[in-house]
């Protein structure tokens, strides 16, 4: 990686024209990916992503320029550009640097780089032949292992130095089932912030029955009826819709620009008292986790929402000078080549008391989404409408026929207000998050929950 001196160099140049802060983010991050399709191997890419980013900061001007020559040369080059985008620009400044360890909380034993393809292609095969022979209505199975292993570094005119390595590995199934003329699409895609000793915990054939039972449950089911009622979501992936129609809302990206439903409100109930929801970056091997931010923050646990009381926003360095809050480890890029903005790491509504008997014996007549899919919100008004890959009608307190087709629509404010019960088992699930800083790494969650009420749509 580039040395203490020449960095020291760099942010000097990058400082000529006055600014009052300066960063240096540089990145090599090499990602492996094997698939699988009609019962054979049908790609296995490798990518490499390298290059560096200066940014400076004259109050609440942001500059950043990129480079792929990571020379000191082109350091240098790349740091000029960013000096003369500010202003006029004058001699160097001398900068101090020292180097910080902050640890590694997410230990690797195997490294995926380590093992062979061939053995990959094993780990997958059973993933992928266990979810083609799950049940003959299974027509279709995808398949992919993918491994990156991203080491940064990072230096500013704080004085910071430091470097960091993330190693993560994921595995993701979909299967098509066809029932008649119709057909229905179920996926499993768990990863950690682990190497190849995932698989010591997650087995891979039940990653494909898991895949292959919900397409062909889906695809014996009939259309879910429309109308508000009373809905229970179910823990892991569940939680994509905090993700999605609330927590986006808490990023200082939208706060600090008043485009957030919850901007102004820290300190005010926004939730039912039920509610306490978290981001924490420290979890162990957490898909999500980092030991710091693309800033150099360490990582901590935020609690966002405190029995239904707003007590913190997720913060990085621009956002905090514009609220005038500090840091809190939430600093996300997908890569050197974008601009950091404060993104989630592993978010997730905390544990209750309700027991899960309870909140689906609570429940008349309404929806039990057992898996959350994807969806679109507006982080202003909060309104969201997500679609419900396996869901099941409830009955009398029990869980009846699946129903495919469900879509939950509403707003950020009043799904907040309207979980009223929650239950005690939180599971986590494992995702990408799109944003203006790209695409990241996070994990979503809760326990089960209750909605005592929410427009389903349907037929």
């Amino acid at each position: 990686m580039i040395t203490k001196e020449v960095c020291c160099r760099v942010l000097g140049r990058a400082m000529a024209s006055g600014g009052d802060f300066a960063e240096l983010f540089a990145e090599r991050s090499a990602g492996h990916t094997i698939h699988m399709i009609d019962r054979k191997v049908d790609a296995a890419n490798d990518a490499i992503t390298a290059g560096a980013a200066v940014r400076v900061y004259k109050g609440l001007r942001s500059v950043m320029a990129t480079t792929v020559d990571t020379s000191e040369a082109g350091l240098l080059r790349c740091a000029q550009q960013a000096a003369d985008a500010l202003g006029q620009s004058d001699a160097p400044i001398d900068i101090v640097l020292k180097e910080r360890i902050f640890g590694d909380i997410h230990p690797v034993r195997i490294v995926p780089s380590s093992v062979s393809n061939g053995e990959k292609v094993e780990i997958l095969k059973d993933a992928y032949f266990a979810a083609m022979d799950y049940h003959e209505a299974v027509r279709q199975v995808s398949a992919s292992l993918g491994d990156t292993d991203r080491q940064i570094l990072i230096a500013n005119t704080e004085g910071l130095y430091t470097t960091d390595r993330q190693i993560r590995t994921r595995i993701a199934l979909s299967a098509v089932a066809q029932i008649g003329s119709e057909s229905q699409t179920g996926t499993f895609n768990p990863g950690s912030r682990m190497g190849l000793e995932m698989f010591e915990t997650v087995d891979p054939k039940s990653v494909g029955i898991r895949a292959a039972k919900q397409a062909v449950t889906m695809a014996g089911a009939g259309y879910c009826p429309a109308g508000v009622m009373p809905v229970a979501i179910a823990g892991g992936f569940g939680g994509v819709i905090f993700h999605e129609a609330c927590a986006h809302s808490l990023e200082a990206t939208f706060v600090a620009y008043g485009r957030s439903q919850f901007a102004g409100k820290l300190g005010q109930q926004i939730a039912n008292p039920k509610v306490t929801a978290i981001d924490d970056g420290t979890i162990p091997n957490g898909w999500g986790s980092v030991n710091i931010d693309d800033e150099g923050h360490p990582s901590q646990r935020n609690v966002l929402i405190e029995k239904g009381i707003l007590k913190s926003y997720m913060i990085d360095r621009m956002g905090g000078r514009r609220l005038g809050m500090t840091p809190t480890g939430n600093s996300r890029r997908q890569s050197y080549a974008y601009t950091p903005t404060s993104r989630m790491t592993n978010t997730f509504i905390a544990p209750g008391e309700d027991a899960d008997e309870d909140i689906i014996g609570s429940i008349d007549y309404g929806l039990y989404a057992k898996e959350m899919g994807g969806g679109s919100v507006n982080t202003v008004t909060g309104e969201f409408n997500f679609a419900v890959d396996e869901g099941y009608i409830i009955r009398n307190g029990k869980i009846c026929e699946p129903v495919r087709g469900a879509c939950l629509v509403g707003e950020g404010r009043k799904i907040l207000m309207d979980i009223d019960m929650v239950g005690k088992g939180l599971e986590m699930g494992q995702g990408m998050c799109g944003s203006s800083s790209g695409a990241i790494p996070t994990s979503v969650g809760q326990p089960l929950i209750r909605v005592s009420s929410i427009t389903v749509g349907g037929r």
